[in-house]
């Protein structure tokens, strides 16, 4: 089976590759495609004949996407129609990620399962979610997966790192960091995800999936561990959303239930934090054992 990566040195992109590295691979890096240009797309896509398209590409610097609403929808949304146009004529089945972000997160009275109407906040959720839209409508063979908080042996091509490392730098640069404490959702390893998604290529269970690691957290919670596991003694001050203001408003709640995945009695994803243990020994980060 011939596999297109769309975002092959990305974060989850390279875990990807790695985990289907067995199959006929195409890794296209944005200098292979660009994914707003239909005729970038065709060429991309069109000599190569892939059976499956994962397309993990997107702008997703959050903040960036509020003074770049243009850029958002041109990548996040047109972009994923372009894929998907491609992806159904060439019979192929697509593999679209999107983000936990659609949801808005107010009012909720539990984890979003796949069946829950998006309400987004922000102009990167919108985005995501008109790309989701375009793929529902125009590749008939499509799977749809959200996932929330990715962090990868890779990192994020686009943020210039993840999450973890940025925490590990500032615990060791400062004696306190100060953390938000009221956005809760599921830390999720790229390596959990790749392996989950190299499941579900091989099927025809197509539609939404939720897919994160088991759990929940807030940004200080997971903070909070990230510190421990490196033996790191860096105090960790929780705050509100208020007194860390960001252009784009975040969910207070955006934790998925992987209900689809249950449903097929597919969800065997492990705790966030056994996933971020290894993560850290695999980086070299780990301390505490």
């Amino acid at each position: 089976m011939k596999i297109a990566i769309i975002g092959a040195n990305g974060q989850l992109g390279s875990d990807l590759c790695h985990k289907l590295g067995s199959e006929d691979i195409v890794a296209l890096a944005h200098s292979d495609i660009e994914i707003t240009d239909m005729n970038s797309v065709k060429q991309a896509m069109g000599r190569r004949r892939p059976d499956v398209v994962i397309n993990t590409a997107a702008f997703h610097r959050v903040d960036d996407c509020e003074g770049s609403q243009d850029k958002a929808f041109q990548v996040n949304a047109l972009g994923a129609r372009n894929v998907a146009v491609l992806a159904q004529e060439l019979g192929a089945k697509l593999m679209h990620i999107s983000t936990d972000y659609v949801f808005g997160g107010e009012n909720c009275s539990g984890p979003y399962t796949e069946f829950d109407t998006p309400v987004p906040l922000s102009v990167y959720g919108k985005s995501k979610l008109a790309g989701e839209d375009f793929v529902q409508r125009l590749c008939s063979k499509h799977f749809i997966v959200r996932t929330s908080g990715l962090f990868g042996i890779a990192g994020s091509s686009g943020k210039g790192g993840n999450f973890v490392e940025t925490m590990l730098r500032l615990g060791k640069e400062r004696h306190e960091l100060r953390v938000v404490n009221d956005q809760v959702f599921s830390p999720t390893y790229t390596k959990d995800l790749a392996e989950k998604i190299a499941q579900l290529i091989h099927t025809q269970y197509y539609g939404i999936f939720h897919i994160t690691n088991r759990g929940t957290c807030s940004w200080h919670e997971f903070t909070i561990e990230i510190l421990r596991l490196a033996g790191l003694k860096t105090s960790v001050i929780p705050i509100t959303s208020d007194q860390y203001p960001q252009k784009a408003k975040r969910p207070p709640f955006s934790v998925l239930d992987n209900c689809h995945l249950r449903l097929l009695d597919m969800d065997d994803v492990r705790p966030w934090q056994d996933a971020l243990r290894d993560y850290m020994r695999e980086k070299g980060h780990l301390k505490q054992v």
